[in-house]
């Protein structure tokens, strides 16, 4: 059993803000690493304690290399200083998309190689938000106990609280729409799914929709928004089948500046997403909601259970 007063929550760079979040939700300090860059580029990092002994909580979200190698330096520190259990929860999986190589192509499928690195720096748990695909939970030879936790209830919360009415919840493809579907019966709200087919890494078409938006607003819904364009593409497809109004929903806002613009010099005016993706706030087009409850309930099972 792993007692409260046992707990050391740390965080790497990228998610220190969103793991305060969390400690405030479970009465926890939040325990900031010592860290220093030195001229050449390389990085210090010194536990601030004594952590042998501890049940340590990493919360680091991966949305770069460096972010993904301090997360494998963290936990590689507590396994050599001794701590308890190392628990890693990650808000957001970079290369989360690369889980698979086509045949013959000789690409190499990050998301499965990075997640297996981190694996093997020997945490005891690992936690992840909303993944693309649940193919990296499966990327370790059974030492790993490993969690998906969903956000579909802190999104429907969300949903209910901006107030919008008479409205549909669209998947851009068929492979997303389980998920839509598991977030419409929560709303109770009717749901469909556009068809969408990739001819290259980042390039979709998206074909028809079905009418069930005429009149309605519709709100399309995915994992996560990178460039944009597939979910672009199925914002006309939603006005061609007679929606009045769009908008946006997905958990991991990438979103750089560019595909903001798109967004908006497309006439979307609302896009809901969580604060998993480091840098990311509510504004005048971002509508966030954070996933800190989701993480500390998470925690909170893991050390009762």
């Amino acid at each position: 059993m792993i007692r409260q007063d046992n707990i050391l929550l740390i965080a790497n760079l990228a998610s220190a803000e969103l793991a305060q979040k969390v400690a405030d939700e479970l009465d926890v300090t939040l325990t900031e690493m010592i860290c220093r860059q030195f001229a050449d580029g390389e990085r210090y990092h010194a536990f601030p304690c004594d952590i042998s002994g501890k049940d340590i909580v990493i919360i680091a979200a991966t949305p770069d290399d460096s972010a993904h190698q301090e997360l494998v330096d963290l936990i590689a520190g507590c396994r050599f200083w001794n701590g308890r259990t190392v628990n890693v929860v990650i808000p957001y999986l970079g290369y989360s998309t690369m889980e698979r190589a086509k045949p013959d192509s000789g690409e190499i499928p990050k998301g499965i190689t990075r997640t297996r690195q981190i694996y093997r720096a020997r945490p005891d748990y690992v936690a992840f938000i909303d993944l693309h695909s649940e193919a990296v939970l499966h990327a370790h030879a059974g030492e790993v106990r490993t969690r998906h936790l969903w956000t579909e209830h802190l999104a429907a919360r969300k949903i209910i609280e901006i107030g919008v009415e008479d409205y549909v919840l669209v998947s851009p493809d068929y492979g997303f729409s389980k998920r839509v579907a598991r977030l419409a019966g929560l709303l109770g709200c009717p749901h469909t799914a556009a068809n969408k087919d990739r001819f290259d890494v980042d390039q979709t078409i998206v074909g028809q929709l079905s009418s069930t938006v005429r009149g309605k607003t519709a709100i399309i819904c995915d994992d996560m928004i990178r460039t944009g364009g597939s979910m672009l593409q199925t914002v006309d497809r939603c006005y061609q089948a007679g929606a009045v109004n769009v908008l946006i929903m997905a958990t991991h806002l990438v979103l750089p500046t560019e595909a903001r613009s798109r967004f908006q010099e497309k006439g979307i005016d609302r896009i809901i997403g969580s604060d998993t993706y480091p840098g990311r706030y509510s504004d005048d087009l971002l509508d966030l909601y954070s996933v800190a409850p989701l993480i500390a309930e998470g925690i909170t099972s893991l050390f009762i259970n």
